[in-house]
């Protein structure tokens, strides 16, 4: 589960920057065989077989900087590769609107999707194999194996390419903590912790100390973290091989967990409707002390929000229990699976060239963080590698002089989070799931008496429906 909703006025200004840096290149600049230029081998594109592909997220008309920019990006494409035409679509993945626009076949060639979708669709077809095309990648071998695993069968085929990856974490109001006589330099950790502090901060402002997420699929998706921070998961097996095992004794834990801080402890104020938005909204105005989110969220606190940074903390999750892990998600880019050999060979060569040179060539990556700061948009906010552990130190390195993010105050996530197990999110439709599980966390919120086992047993016999008719 994730937002792909980007700060349009930084997109705007980091594909400017890199659009000025391409046309600026000397005949020094690295060959395309070093990845994210795009280009074709040194006979030239146009050699090639001719082709149009169609590309997603195109800024709307109404956003006419940020369009234009897109558009430059595109141009500079196509000119590194005569023989491929892009027609930019408008396509933004929104969790309203996914499933009837993929199920009418009308999403351009490129798509951006969240991690929760992968598995499912490459389980119906829904995207090409692109093995052979992101094989040829000078990166190719150097994914993270728990991010790149997204968007693999059980055979290691890649159906997709990661752009973006986050681990879950507990944000939470320094400014509060200090209110409560807590340390915010030594956050909670562990869930016994967290209650105590949650408590201490209601008591102290009359704010709840905790809150959660609770509906539009984000209630399940929240309380699947929980799970599994606890050592439980929602789903056991691969393939077709998986059974729904929502009432393990990890969701049962959370479940008590949030049934204590708000019945026992009063802590969790009195708003128990909150999805994504709503729940950042209430966090950025003081109104909550703790809760929890993909670490990347700082971004949209700060682009939408308008948090005050001195008051924002981030630190790890804590894990508790046997199998205990941090769930993982991001974004990745995928093909529609109805694409011609040469359709998806464009299409990785966009997605190299588009997505990927900030991640792996160094003036690249400069220009995008030069960019994010002149617009004042938040650079530095910790993230799981797309590559490996000594990729990120590297690339951190290359624009931690232009980090403009509190990152003293997010180490205690930093520090911790790759040494964290990352856990992928259910297997086999986790949007139906988390859906399922919203209707659990409103009523343990709502209803002092609600049988938890037997809410949990309901909702177990749902999805087992659900998972046994594919």
């Amino acid at each position: 589960m994730s937002s792909t909703r980007r700060h349009l006025g930084a997109v705007a200004a980091a594909v400017m920057a890199l659009s000025l840096m391409a046309a600026c290149g000397s005949d020094d600049d690295e060959p395309a065989a070093d990845g994210g230029n795009g280009q074709g081998s040194e006979d030239g594109g146009g050699e090639d077989e001719a082709v149009t592909i169609s590309v997603s997220n195109l800024p709307p008309a109404t956003e006419s900087a940020t369009r234009e920019a897109f558009l430059a990006r595109v141009e500079e494409f196509e000119q590194a590769n005569p023989n491929i035409t892009i027609e930019p679509n408008e396509f933004e993945w929104d969790v309203t609107t996914f499933a009837a626009q993929l199920a009418g076949g009308t999403l351009p060639t490129t798509f951006e999707v969240p991690f929760t979708y992968a598995q499912s669709m490459i389980e119906r077809g829904q995207l090409a194999d692109i093995t052979a095309e992101v094989e040829e990648l000078p990166y190719a071998d150097a994914f993270n194996p728990s991010v790149i695993e997204v968007a693999q069968d059980e055979s290691g085929s890649i159906f997709a390419v990661p752009t973006a990856a986050y681990g879950m974490g507990l944000h939470y109001n320094r400014a509060m903590f200090e209110q409560a006589g807590l340390d915010p330099d030594q956050p909670p950790t562990s869930w016994a912790e967290v209650r105590e502090a949650s408590d201490a901060i209601a008591e102290a402002t009359g704010q709840a100390g905790f809150i959660q997420m609770s509906q539009n699929n984000t209630g399940g998706w929240i309380l699947t973290t929980l799970t599994y921070a606890l050592g439980g998961r929602m789903e056991e097996g691969s393939g077709d091989d998986v059974t729904a095992t929502l009432n393990n004794d990890g969701t049962r834990q959370a479940l008590e967990l949030l049934r204590q801080m708000r019945w026992e402890d009063d802590s969790m104020g009195d708003n128990f409707l909150f999805d994504w938005g709503t729940i950042n909204q209430a966090f950025a105005a003081g109104q909550a002390g703790m809760y929890i989110g993909g670490s990347d969220v700082y971004n949209s606190l700060v682009t939408e929000n308008s948090i005050d940074p001195a008051n924002y903390g981030l630190t790890v999750l804590p894990l508790e229990g046997d199998d205990a892990g941090v769930l993982g998600g991001g974004t990745i880019v995928g093909v529609q699976p109805d694409a011609s050999e040469a359709e998806r060979d464009a299409a990785v060569k966009w997605i190299d060239f588009f997505y990927m040179s900030k991640l792996t060539q160094q003036d690249a990556a400069i220009a995008d963080a030069e960019a994010l700061v002149a617009t004042d948009a938040p650079l530095g906010t910790p993230a799981l590698p797309i590559f490996g552990a000594e990729q990120l130190a590297e690339s951190d390195a290359w624009v931690a002089d232009l980090v403009n993010v509190p990152l003293q105050q997010m180490m205690p996530f930093k520090e911790s989070i790759l040494d964290q197990p990352l856990v992928p999110e259910p297997p086999v439709g986790a949007q139906e799931l988390y859906a399922e599980l919203d209707a659990v966390v409103q009523a343990v919120l709502t209803d002092e008496n609600a049988d938890i086992d037997a809410l949990l047993e309901t909702a177990n016999n749902n999805v087992s429906a659900m998972v046994e008719a594919g």
